[in-house]
């Protein structure tokens, strides 16, 4: 049951973010977990830049793996944060997960 409640959260975040687009969740999901190159006109970059633009932290770490988020948590997607303390708030997180995982190839 829990896992079916977080598929459906994923899956509602997921929507959320594409609100505006007839793409489906698990495209988008698939993008961000290298399954797929796109969902309709976004990248891996531009569907986790939403992400991190739209939700709280813990909401990010409960929809995706932190290796994945680690990944994905690059200092060109940060510089394209909204905002001077998205952009201060993420390059902590970024240094804070290298510090805590190693980094894989």
């Amino acid at each position: 049951i829990l896992q079916a409640k977080d598929q459906l959260e994923k899956s509602k975040i997921f929507t959320q973010i594409a609100w505006d687009y007839k793409i489906s969740p698990e495209d988008l999901e698939a993008v961000l977990l290298d399954k797929k190159e796109k969902a309709g006109h976004y990248s891996k970059t531009d569907i986790f830049k939403k992400i991190v633009e739209s939700y709280p932290w813990f909401t990010i770490l409960n929809i995706l793996p932190v290796e994945a988020v680690q990944k994905l948590l690059s200092d060109e997607l940060i510089q394209k944060l909204r905002s001077d303390s998205l952009r201060s708030k993420y390059t902590y997180v970024k240094s804070r997960l290298q510090s805590i995982i190693p980094a894989t190839g």
